[in-house]
């Protein structure tokens, strides 16, 4: 099992996208919510999800509408989750992701 880090603007991220999705609906957003932070667990080797074409130091899962990026260390046995990105946003503004281990 690998320990799965998230990073402050990861958090951050997520946090948006329950107050976003909220607005709606409350059980929505726990949904939501529950599948983004549930995906990183499906990770079971480094290869298994590819490369992201605009962050291209990541890995990427896409779990509905949201793009999780993360960086694995299968020697140290951790998945650092970078960031998770709205698909439907313009994809430009990952140029501007700082990458926060």
């Amino acid at each position: 099992m690998y320990k799965i880090k998230w990073s402050h603007e990861a958090k951050t991220d997520v946090k948006r996208v329950y107050d976003f999705i909220k607005q709606k609906s409350v059980q929505g957003a726990k949904n939501v919510v529950t599948d983004i932070r549930n995906a990183p667990k499906t990770i079971v080797f480094d290869k298994q999800y590819s490369v992201d074409e605009y962050a291209y130091e990541c890995r990427k899962i896409v779990v509905r509408n949201y793009k999780i990026l993360y960086i694995a260390d299968f020697k140290n046995k951790t998945i650092d989750i970078v960031a998770v990105f709205d698909t439907r946003q313009n994809p430009d503004k990952l140029s501007d992701l700082s990458i926060e281990r």
